[in-house]
């Protein structure tokens, strides 16, 4: 419902748009969601430009636009998903890739099960 709601609002906003800018607003792309203030297609590397400006206006650290998508696969891995899932969910075609990448993070989950088994026979 969500999504539905994005949507709409997003649809109400480039109507109002529409009417601001008049006959200076781009009628080619209106049957597209993502488009601009003056109905122009979105850039495709809009999102990776302006990510430095939306870390800094929230005092995170910069990092690459790149990097969210280690960290969603790292943050899946850490949470039990399967590297199959992972590998399709990046796009890999070779699972290899997947695991060679993210192995690390595999390893150091087993780690913390081990020690959790460990701490649990101690006791």
């Amino acid at each position: 419902m969500l999504v539905e709601q994005a949507l709409i609002a997003e649809r109400e906003h480039q109507a109002e748009m529409k009417k601001a800018f008049g006959r200076g607003y781009c009628k080619k792309y209106e049957d597209y969601i993502c488009v601009d203030a003056v109905g122009e297609l979105i850039r495709p590397n809009y999102v990776s430009d302006h990510f430095p400006i939306v870390l800094r206006k929230n005092g995170l650290r910069k990092i690459r636009f790149h990097d969210l998508r280690h960290s969603c696969a790292s943050l899946l891995l850490a949470n039990g998903v399967q590297m199959k899932l992972i590998q399709e969910w990046l796009g890999h075609s070779d699972i290899g890739t997947t695991s060679n990448v993210y192995s690390h993070v595999d390893s150091e989950s087993k780690k913390l099960s081990a020690e959790a088994i460990a701490k649990a026979l101690s006791e």
